[in-house]
């Protein structure tokens, strides 16, 4: 066995754009996969042949794999002529010390035309196989399954499935920017916008020297962590506490907190416009604290004319955490740090926050003046699936 067999699922759907995205997916693997000697990856009638070669590193392809959306299930496969014999004695060979108590096999003709169909299949095949081994066959409830792959010239065999990442292959979904403050929830609304193939930019906003560089260096754990699903990502670092003590000194205490907000979508949006995103993304959900209600949910949306994406919006905080510990998140997003959300803040922030009151408050600032500050401090630093790129940070300029 030499061969990875990945299927895809939501792909399929595509009708005549099918092509684009399969052919993105590729592109996915072959990064995903670079330096592990993988000699092609190629698509096969509705599936894509990732070819080992004398890689040996079947452990690490399969790692790498699971983070790659556009993935329902991949298999470790042998190639096999089409004849029932040479398909039953590739198996036969194959099976190693595999001992099950039953088994059966499982056949799918990609090529109509092959003259036998899939029950006659595998019952040709699964009878050799019987008479060779003595094992029980079991149609039902199998203790192996025994599955057949047919193509136009020769034919895959595998023992098992391995679930991949399900969604939709990066790049297909164009680009947005994300708010990520490296607590519980934007990490996750960053992973649920990569799973429907867009492209994330990662804007962080940090309050140093104020406070500690805790929060960055979250961050950075974080974003080579969703990096591993994306391939290749950038995260801004947005310097906030000259813009929080402007604002500390001229607006009224139970408004800083949408202030806050709103002045960091401003922000977002400049960045993310020179990045051609389409969209900002937060990790905002209806009633779990006092800035997101639903009135100042639309309140701090007001302040800018982007698309605002909450992908966690109807969530509950038990769900949001149960999505960051299977994503892996959960453990770094708990870390205690000094969040520059939480400096300044009033013990009695406003629930209820008007549109014209705050417009208001914002007449007291000069906010073009504080976004423009903020933009041209922003760092920049770069990932890739294998970690941060070795070059020093760079600055971003507007």
């Amino acid at each position: 066995m030499n061969s990875i067999v990945v299927h895809y699922k939501e792909l399929g759907l595509k009708g005549k754009n099918r092509p684009w995205f399969v052919r993105l997916l590729v592109r996915n693997i072959r990064t995903s996969l670079a330096g592990l000697g993988i000699p092609a990856v190629r698509v096969v009638m509705g599936r894509i042949e990732i070819d080992l070669g004398q890689s040996g590193n079947l452990d690490a392809v399969r790692e790498r794999l699971r983070h790659v959306f556009g993935i329902a299930y991949f298999s470790y496969a042998g190639r096999a002529p089409l004849d029932v014999d040479g398909m039953a004695a590739a198996i036969l060979s194959d099976l190693g010390d595999r001992h099950p108590a039953s088994f059966r096999v499982s056949a799918r003709r990609a090529d109509k035309r092959y003259p036998l169909t899939s029950p006659q299949l595998e019952r040709e095949v699964g009878g050799r196989i019987k008479e060779a081994t003595g094992w029980t066959v079991d149609l039902s409830k199998p203790e192996l399954t025994i599955r057949l792959d047919l193509m136009l010239d020769h034919s895959f065999y595998f023992f098992g499935k391995e679930p991949g990442a399900g969604g939709l292959p990066t790049g297909t979904g164009g680009r947005v920017a994300c708010l990520l403050s490296g607590g519980i929830d934007s990490p996750v609304a960053a992973y649920r916008l990569m799973r429907r193939g867009c492209s994330v930019l990662l804007i962080h906003f940090h309050s140093y020297p104020i406070l500690s560089r805790a929060s960055q260096d979250k961050v950075r754990e974080i974003a080579a962590l969703l990096t591993k699903y994306q391939l290749r990502s950038r995260v801004l670092f947005v310097p906030f506490a000259d813009v929080q003590q402007k604002v500390l000194l001229s607006v009224a205490p139970e408004l800083r907190v949408v202030m806050y907000r709103r002045l960091m979508m401003r922000i977002a949006e400049r960045l993310a416009r020179r990045w051609r995103a389409r969209a900002l993304v937060t990790g905002e959900a209806i009633g779990q604290v006092a800035s997101q209600t639903l009135d100042n949910l639309t309140t701090i949306a007001e302040a800018t004319t982007m698309e605002v994406l909450r992908p966690l919006v109807g969530m509950d905080k038990d769900e949001i955490t149960a999505q960051a510990e299977l994503l892996g998140t959960f453990p770094i997003s708990i870390i205690p740090d000094q969040d520059c959300c939480t400096l300044f803040t009033p013990k009695h922030p406003a629930t209820k926050v008007m549109p014209s009151r705050i417009e208001e408050a914002e007449r007291g600032l000069s906010i073009d003046a504080l976004v423009d500050s903020a933009v041209l401090a922003v760092e920049a630093q770069d990932f890739t699936f294998a970690g941060l790129l070795k070059y020093p940070t760079a600055t971003v300029r507007p």
